[in-house]
């Protein structure tokens, strides 16, 4: 671990985190799908775009708030259609996240998205499961695939693609996604009761437009596993206490929270706040077609603007890993990768 505490020069923070072993726990696979793959996949599948350009289409990713970005990600993932659509996705993303150094990823789907415009669950599935396979193969990156729920849908709908998946035995964890506001995690508690008996883990977003109340509500109906954000989490010290003491994971999104406007300035997000508390941390890229960047772009964001140091770095990195869905043994295995670039880099 670096022992250092004083603020590097820009380019060998840069270096530093770009070379950094790190696990990433919170990426949507449909939002990585870029304005230029986005436009190649509709041609092959004749759909046609209102947007006539990728300069176009990137004009249109101005969001006053999580609904509006909802509305347009609902609308840009219409246009995956066959399995070639979700692997080519898939595979894409991995690329980009064993370039930056993601040792390991923990990549959500959104299977409500697709099944109920009339397409086969298996269809998404093997089409990101194979870019999985193959990846791994190919660069040595590690991942697991989590499933969620759309919380402004029905639990019936939940409870049958649940069942589906079940049949399949791909995922390993269940978790809640979309809109935050106007829903009680209550909704879902027999969906995820059913999964935890499944022997499925569970997480969910939560605290990112939400309470602290809220984040409480979450921990003890849905018994999650980790939080998605848990931004508002830093509003109830007896909160923040109880996730160090249990050493729940939050896994932040920095330029997604700046975007949504969810946290007005950078250096409002409260990434620097939790670590000090001693809370597990991390940094993630939610959708990065649609926030301005992958993994390294959000680390480097936090750095920047909270003025954090190598050893904050990582700290992040650590608890990606310690975090993480893996066995025991891969996680010593990647911790140790990443102690040993530590030490060479101090």
């Amino acid at each position: 671990m670096p022992r250092h505490s004083d603020k590097p020069k820009d380019n060998t923070i840069k270096k530093f985190i770009q070379n950094i072993p790190k696990a990433e726990l919170h990426l949507h696979i449909e939002g990585t799908l870029e304005p230029e793959m986005l436009f190649k996949i509709a041609k092959r599948n004749n759909i046609k775009l209102k947007e006539k350009s990728v300069k176009e289409l990137k004009l249109s990713y101005k969001f006053d708030n999580l609904q509006d970005f909802l509305d347009i990600y609902n609308v840009r993932s219409k246009v995956l259609i066959k399995k070639r659509d979700f692997y080519d996705l898939t595979i894409t993303y991995l690329r980009k996240a064993h370039q930056q150094n993601v040792l390991h990823a923990e990549i959500f789907f959104d299977p409500q998205t697709h099944v109920n415009r009339g397409i086969k669950y298996i269809t998404v599935l093997n089409g990101i499961f194979s870019a999985m396979r193959d990846a791994e193969k190919k660069w040595g990156i590690s991942s697991k695939l989590i499933m969620c729920f759309q919380r402004d849908l029905s639990a019936d709908s939940a409870m049958t693609v649940l069942k589906e998946a079940l049949k399949h035995k791909k995922i390993v964890a269940v978790g809640l996604d979309s809109a935050e506001i106007g829903y009680s995690p209550s909704k879902f508690k027999k969906v995820f009761d059913y999964a935890k008996k499944s022997g499925l883990l569970a997480v969910a977003h939560a605290g990112e437009e939400g309470s602290a109340e809220d984040v409480r509500k979450y921990l003890k109906l849905l018994k999650i596993s980790r939080i998605d954000h848990g931004n508002h989490s830093m509003d109830d010290e007896k909160l923040v206490e109880e996730l160090v003491e249990r050493k729940i994971t939050l896994t932040s999104c920095p330029l997604s929270n700046y975007n949504l406007k969810v946290v007005k300035k950078m250096e409002k997000n409260p990434v620097k706040r939790m670590l000090r508390k001693g809370l597990k941390v991390t940094v993630n890229s939610d959708d990065p077609a649609y926030f301005g960047g992958y993994i390294n772009e959000n680390y480097q964001s936090v750095y920047d603007a909270l003025n954090l140091t190598k050893k904050d770095i990582y700290t992040l990195a650590k608890n990606s890993f310690e975090g993480s869905f893996l066995s025991d043994s891969k996680k010593q295995m990647m911790l140790e990768k990443l102690d040993r670039y530590a030490e060479k880099n101090e």
